[in-house]
């Protein structure tokens, strides 16, 4: 019985629920369909990261998650971090997009797809900067003190944190773990490891911080009433710290590594774009933006 507890929601979410039987459904039937694109391997890693998200968002661990700091790291490790990264290393794009009945994705999906608002938005929140500023400010954003005090005892709050958690790790980790090169991918492999690197900064100077200040940052878990007993307000805000702190920069630095791992392979099989293509490259969208494709024209033909 105490097994069957924990798989019952302590908050129950209808989204939560339409959300996952979706992926779920578009996935395996995806995986049905073309089993190319959907090798065990990667199968593996998108049932697990899946399995880590409704396991952090829609089961009994919320009611830990709201009485003990050190339980909500751990929810927002699976739903930032862990989870998402085993979703996205499945690279599941071509696998869902297969999933989705022939006449939808003729008739919807690509019209979609190519339209100005879409591109717009994709290209916004795709951008490098952009998915890495908001990867890393949601997170810090939800830990500031008095916003973490409100989202403990508003449930819209507590909800639009967790999927936002999701969202904008679903993001990041799109564009950091691409194994393809620069274009079509938007960062290029080096800078994929540099952005990594860079964004692992903030997440260790706040774990760390929480993990050595000695105030009682979050006393919201005291007033709501404490899970565990035995844990005191300051073991538990260490607790949390840590957790924030060392398994956050170890999944940047696994991230980095396989980030590196495809810069390797990518090298190896000659797919890197060299110096030269690079730099005449750059020259042709200067000229184009100047001049016009006209100039472009003419440039190109005079080189030849």
């Amino acid at each position: 019985m105490d097994f069957l507890r924990w798989w019952i929601p302590w908050e129950p979410s209808a989204t939560a629920v339409v959300a996952f039987a979706l992926a779920v459904w578009l996935y395996w039937r995806g995986a049905r369909r073309s089993p190319a694109t959907a090798p065990w391997h990667r199968q593996l890693s998108f049932w697990l990261g899946l399995f880590v998200i409704y396991f952090s968002l829609h089961t009994h661990l919320d009611y830990y998650a709201e009485h003990e700091f050190f339980v909500n790291r751990l929810q927002q490790f699976g739903l930032q971090h862990l989870g998402p990264f085993m979703v996205v290393l499945a690279f599941p794009g071509a696998t869902l997009r297969s999933g989705l009945p022939l006449r939808w994705r003729i008739h919807w999906l690509r019209p979609s797809a190519r339209s100005a608002p879409w591109r717009g938005l994709s290209g916004f929140l795709l951008n490098p900067w952009v998915a890495s500023f908001v990867f890393v400010g949601v997170m810090l954003f939800w830990l500031w003190p008095s916003v973490l005090f409100y989202a403990m005892l508003d449930w819209r709050l507590y909800r639009l944190m967790n999927w936002s958690m999701v969202l904008a790790g679903l993001l990041y980790w799109w564009l950091i773990l691409d194994s393809r090169p620069k274009p079509p991918a938007r960062l290029s492999p080096g800078m994929r490891v540099l952005v990594e690197m860079l964004v692992m900064v903030p997440l260790i100077l706040a774990g760390a911080y929480i993990t050595f200040t000695t105030r009682d940052l979050y006393p919201i878990y005291s007033l709501c009433g404490r899970a565990f007993n035995g844990i005191t307000p300051a073991a538990d805000q260490y607790l949390g710290g840590l957790i924030l702190w060392i398994p956050g920069a170890m999944m940047s630095v696994l991230a980095a590594a396989v980030a590196f791992g495809h810069w390797l392979s990518l090298d190896s099989r000659g797919r890197l774009p060299s110096r030269q293509a690079r730099r005449e490259a750059w020259r042709a969208r200067v000229v184009a933006r100047t001049q016009g494709p006209d100039a472009l024209a003419g440039s190109t033909e005079k080189s030849t």
